[in-house]
């Protein structure tokens, strides 16, 4: 059973996600602020986070930022913000998906089965070993990295995005076919989002971000991974 955190301080939204979540068999915890959220995330093993944008004491920018020096937890973005500079903000401060209110909770429900299926999903195909590209090396089923032998913290959608490219050297991926395949549904958003996600990767796991030698660019179609070989 899926365990995951609800945090935001409308009690009565909080309320209903919760009721809903339970309903489709999840196990949910509830907090009503960032601080919270924090505390909540450290001491608790939660397979993915809801945090709204907008909270006290800590907003949910800062907050995610937080989890993520000690978590890779998938983490949903809620706000009430529909602006493309504050999902571009969410997704520099490490979440994997974003949902603007009000919102269908089928929609959110749709999106957190997908969010959980992806990162269940790389774990269970595990089998076919390390994936190596020069000195970038990925362990599917610890859903570990490393960059020349240092190990880097990836968050769930950069992991996804990653493996998916290194099981298919040469193969160029548009933004829309990322959007697809990596975030599992057929995401309505911008396009941006692919760009935020292959720069983070390319600053945790290029040696040259700036001259990356593997997550490449191919100028009107997409990216793709330059070479790689399997131990």
């Amino acid at each position: 059973m899926a365990k995951i955190l609800v945090v935001d301080d409308e009690q009565v939204l909080v309320k209903g996600i919760k009721f809903n979540l339970e309903h489709e068999g999840y196990q949910v915890e509830v907090g009503y602020d960032g601080e919270q959220a924090v505390e909540l995330a450290r001491d608790g093993r939660f397979d993915l986070i809801l945090l709204d944008l907008m909270m006290p004491k800590i907003d949910g920018l800062q907050a995610c930022m937080r989890i993520r020096e000690f978590s890779n937890v998938p983490v949903i973005m809620l706000t009430a913000k529909g602006e493309d500079t504050d999902k571009i903000m969410g997704f520099e401060c490490g979440a994997d998906d974003y949902i603007t209110k009000p919102f269908n909770i089928l929609e959110l429900k749709a999106r957190v089965r997908a969010l959980l299926r992806r990162s269940g999903a790389a774990v269970q195909k595990a089998g076919g070993g390390e994936l190596v590209a020069g000195h970038i090396r990925l362990d599917p089923g610890e859903r570990a990295a490393w960059r020349d032998g240092t190990p880097v913290e990836l968050t769930a959608k950069e992991f996804d995005l990653m493996e998916l490219l290194m099981r298919n050297p040469g193969r160029v991926y548009s933004r829309e076919n990322l959007l697809n395949v990596v975030w599992g549904y057929e995401y309505i958003g911008d396009y941006r989002t692919v760009d935020v996600h292959v720069r983070r990767l390319r600053e945790k796991l290029e040696l040259d971000p700036a001259n990356p030698e593997f997550i490449r660019t191919k100028w009107g179609v997409g990216y793709y991974l330059s070479g790689r070989k399997e131990s």
